[in-house]
């Protein structure tokens, strides 16, 4: 299970966050005296730089977003941080752009890209100055499990309704919802009926976190997958009169469905007489779409801009941000380039948080109420992406199957392709183009022949924008145990509170909290005058269960307080450690799985076999281990639902296996249907998706550097639980 980096459990006040004595006092950030800012983030799904009124749009009617962005400030040249939506969800969260973010592309043929423990969001950033935080909507990283580091729950939002998942995301009537971590039935959806449309459960949802919170900061995440494909909605009334295609007819209802929902949420602030204290920004995710028959130029959802959604090309990235606080923002728009990486910085700085000084983005708090605001030196993109449609096709000339990258430095703006996929390709096989935006905002006009120094200075610039692994300062606080624990032996637990920021924080105090009966002694001190930035404070303590202590799971819990700049932060993280009645010590070299004792291992069928196939029931009654009719000497015989948790003791450096329907079962009938999953403390590191006795295995090879505890799951797959015989083939760990 995952140790998961959380941050304030409990009210604002806690922390003093009525006074925000060092809080910036510049107008945009001064709300009403006694309270500090709301903040309400609503991301659009593929909703187009030209698709609202205030934008230029002719046909869609979005009146709401059309009125706050007459009464705010629109951006003009706003980016998404990618052309898709699962990279450019994590940067937006995260602040990195894509050369620097842990998700950086949409899944090909395997599972969702995830967060992991070393990702700081927004949400986590405003948790330590006390925000009450939700994210409501299209979450967009996998695994669509609970009690995983990738969940947003884990990731610094206390509160989650909607879809984990990207593909789940594509349901506007699914048949459950994740609230928090629990997956909760929609029964009038079943079985294809449409009984209820998930974005007004949404809005709902929303109004009540904003009801329940109104007297505290918040941070409200609204994210609903308005207006992506398919063009499911309702009624499209409004616009059956047009001449449109059905799916264009209900595109634009979902645009304008999407303007009633924020509509309703400022109205709701309002009511409660909150919209002075509270920050309201509307953005997409990156440009139009054209999926599911519907059309894009029908509405000119581009403007003048080359591109849509997928391509790196203005139109692709250029989206809509309006920012609207009474009072507080000014009225106007600004064309200074800002990409959404920008908002972590901007938060943070709003509620007198510190924020990792190690991300890409900028604040930009100062341009909310004036139009003075530093510049970035550039903007990066990348782009790898499985698929295409027409238009975007088009606009990047055919070249859609290709690793793309883009640059804007000032006016001028850099887009190249790589000979395939291989971004590592000399720069001389990548096709270079360059624009003028100044003078050629549609980028019809490739200048790169007459500018070499500026195509040599623009392809070092994407040369040093990426890196490989992206190497972080820790952030905030992380208890780290062994995982493991057995009845009246000691153990040793170490939380380590990382000061990422540009900031000392002073006065540092770590507390642990076990369960009852539970003696924790510290064995390093747990407070000290203060930690420099970019350094860490590390606290240590041994903990021994009671001999009686039952055979079980527990959570330890570890806080942090600090001072940042005049201001109280409080870091919380939790560490599930199960006790067993032993553990077996690590290894001590390269090993098969089949020859490593197990920590406990559970099976559907029958004991779990070391280099047999799981048999008829009994032990060692199966054949040897043969996938796809060929057979291996080493391996472990499961059924589903399967388990076998192993002790590596961060010994180990990678896993590998082969994993498949086994032999035994799929002879006998092709019923059979699994699911393989490899989790390492908490983290799932591989996922096989479905294996059937038709599908050919998959091959596993994860990085398994540090992981404690390693666990082999097999689950069912098409609840029938029949002929669910599954081998870990030449399961293998080196170290």
């Amino acid at each position: 299970m995952p140790s998961r980096r959380q941050f304030l459990s409990g009210s604002a006040a806690a922390l003093a966050l009525v006074t925000l004595p060092g809080a910036p006092t510049a107008a945009a950030t001064t709300a009403t005296a006694g309270r500090a800012p709301n903040i309400v983030l609503v991301l659009a799904d593929d909703l187009g730089w030209g698709e609202l009124g205030s934008y230029g749009q002719k046909l869609i009617d979005t009146p709401r977003l059309d009125e706050l962005a007459a009464q705010g400030l629109r951006f003009t040249r706003a980016y998404a941080p990618a052309a898709v939506c699962a990279p450019s969800r994590c940067s937006l969260l995260t602040g990195l752009h894509t050369g620097h973010a842990t998700v950086r592309q949409n899944p090909f043929s395997g599972p969702q890209g995830s967060l992991v423990e070393g990702d700081t969001t927004f949400a986590e950033v405003l948790r330590s100055r006390g925000y009450r935080t939700a994210c409501i909507g299209k979450w967009g990283f996998g695994p669509d499990l609970a009690d995983q580091p990738s969940h947003p729950n884990a990731r610094g939002f206390e509160e989650f309704y909607g879809y984990i998942n990207h593909g789940h995301a594509h349901e506007y009537y699914p048949t459950y919802l994740w609230d928090n971590g629990e997956q909760v039935s929609i029964p009038e959806n079943a079985n294809g009926a449409k009984g209820t449309y998930a974005p007004d459960l949404m809005e709902q949802r929303a109004l009540d976190f904003i009801d329940v919170h109104s007297t505290e900061p918040f941070l409200l995440f609204l994210t609903p997958t308005l207006p992506h494909a398919p063009s499911d909605i309702p009624n499209a009334d409004q616009y059956a009169g047009e001449s449109w295609s059905s799916a264009d007819k209900k595109h634009a209802a979902q645009v304008t469905r999407l303007d009633t929902m924020v509509g309703r949420v400022v109205d709701r602030l309002k009511a409660l007489g909150i919209a002075q204290d509270t920050l309201v920004l509307i953005a997409g995710d990156n440009g139009p779409h054209e999926e599911g028959g519907v059309n894009p130029n029908t509405f000119d959802a581009s403007g003048p801009l080359r591109g849509i959604k997928r391509n790196l090309y203005e139109g692709g990235v250029r989206v809509p941000l309006i920012a609207w606080q009474p009072g507080k923002v000014r009225v106007g728009s600004t064309d200074r380039p800002t990409p959404l990486t920008d908002l972590l910085p901007t938060f943070a700085q709003m509620a007198g948080a510190p924020a990792p000084g190690d991300t890409d983005g900028i604040s930009v708090v100062s341009l909310l109420s004036s139009t003075s605001s530093q510049w970035h030196n550039h903007l990066y993109w990348m782009r790898n992406d499985p698929y295409s449609s027409t238009l975007s096709s088009q606009a990047d000339s055919g070249r859609w199957n290709r690793v793309a990258e883009a640059v804007r430095k000032g006016p001028l703006k850099a887009v190249r392709f790589a000979p395939a996929r291989d971004r590592t390709a000399p720069d001389s096989q990548w096709h270079f183009e360059l624009y003028d935006l100044a003078t050629d905002p549609g980028e019809a006009t490739n200048i790169a022949a007459s500018r070499p120094t500026d195509v040599a200075a623009m392809t070092a610039l994407m040369r040093s924008s990426w890196v490989d692994t992206y190497i972080r300062k820790a952030f905030g606080l992380n208890l780290k145990g062994p995982g493991l624990a057995t009845p009246g032996k000691t153990f040793t637990i170490s939380a380590t509170v990382g000061n990422a920021s540009t900031s000392t924080w002073t006065d540092p105090l770590v507390t642990l909290t076990a369960p009852t009966g539970w003696q924790v002694r510290a064995t390093t001190p747990t407070t000290q005058p203060q930690i420099a930035a970019g350094r860490s404070f590390v606290v240590t303590w041994e903990v021994t269960p009671p001999s009686t202590a039952p055979l079980a799971p527990v959570t330890l819990r570890a806080e942090a307080t600090a001072t940042y700049n005049g201001n109280p932060v409080k870091f919380t993280d939790k560490e599930l450690t199960e006790v067993v009645s032993t553990i077996p010590a690590p290894p001590t070299a390269s090993v098969y799985l089949s020859d490593l004792p197990w920590v406990w291992a559970k099976n559907g069928w029958g004991p779990v076999e070391r280099d047999l196939s799981n048999g008829k029931q009994g032990a060692g009654d199966g054949p040897g281990i043969s996938i796809a009719g060929t057979a291996y000497a080493k391996g472990l015989g499961v059924h589903a639902p399967s388990e076998i948790v192993y002790n590596l003791g961060g010994k180990a450096k990678r896993f590998t296996a082969t994993v498949g329907i086994d032999d035994f079962s799929a002879t006998q009938s092709t019923v059979g249907s699994v699911r393989a999953t490899v989790v390492g403390d908490g983290a799932q590191l591989f996922d096989s998706l479905t294996l059937t006795a038709a599908s050919a295995p998959r091959k596993v090879d994860v990085d398994v550097t540090g992981v404690r505890v390693l666990r082999l799951i097999v689950r069912d797959a098409n609840s029938d639980g029949s002929y669910d015989h599954t081998s870990w083939a030449s399961a293998f760990i080196t170290l």
